[in-house]
């Protein structure tokens, strides 16, 4: 029998709302431990920081338990994947040259016989149109060189000044699940895959579409949550 594999998503860590879990790393980082050498991948589908960006020099040494989790969840024969999410999108090499963690903008796997698409869902919504724009100016090169010139505790003020005020509007916005399923069915028959998991929408869920299922983790803010893939099947197991 093979083990499992876990999947989770929009931690949004080094951020604290009103109302947020405010213990959600250390509840993170204990379930990594609680997983070691029980698990057989564990893919993190995007927004795991309120804001990153990778200084030759610097790392933020708040993470530093998620850090050793992480590596020894690796070092244990765990598959770790991190994919970039709309909040965590200018990763550089320290995760996979540090912690062996795997950093994809999409990916596909082939998880107890059941093949398997893992994106975001940022850009997903016709109401990301304004974020797709700004997507690409912030990580167009000559942009991301010159905010990698500021020095690192000023530019990290300015991504939590920026996240707060895009986070404000984004939470006036009404989710529309129908473009999530109707975009996740179309991906499973362009993809030829069984599963699509995605984050973003922050809705926990297991949805059977045209072609297979659509799966979200949901979010780590206000209530943490984990999918979970057992035998082939799907399920949510909320903290």
């Amino acid at each position: 029998m093979s083990l499992p594999a876990y999947f989770i998503s929009d931690a949004h860590l080094g951020v604290n709302p009103p109302g947020a879990r405010a213990d959600r790393e250390k509840l993170l980082v204990e379930f990594l431990e609680s997983i070691c050498g029980k698990a057989s991948h564990l893919v993190i589908v995007g927004d795991l920081f309120e804001f990153w960006y990778e200084y030759n020099d610097y790392v933020n040494r708040n993470h530093f338990e998620l850090f050793f989790a992480l590596r020894e969840l690796v070092r244990l024969g765990c598959e770790v994947h991190l994919l970039c999410g709309n909040h965590d999108f200018a990763y550089g090499d320290f995760f996979p040259k540090s912690l062996g963690v795997q950093v994809h903008r999409s990916l596909v796997l082939e998880i107890q016989g059941k093949k398997v698409y893992f994106h975001h869902g940022d850009g997903v919504a016709k109401s990301d149109f304004g974020y797709r724009i700004m997507r690409r100016v912030l990580d167009f090169p000559p942009n991301r060189f010159l905010f990698k010139q500021i020095h690192p505790d000023w530019g990290m003020a300015l991504a939590r000044f920026v996240g707060r005020n895009s986070r404000k509007i984004g939470e006036s916005r009404e989710i529309n699940l129908q473009e999530y399923l109707g975009w996740g069915a179309s991906i499973l028959k362009r993809k030829k895959c069984d599963v699509c998991i995605h984050g973003h929408h922050h809705i926990s869920g297991i949805w059977d579409v045209e072609g297979g299922v659509v799966a979200s983790p949901g979010e780590w803010i206000w209530k943490p949550a984990i999918l979970r893939m057992e035998e082939g099947g799907l399920s949510l197991e909320m903290l």
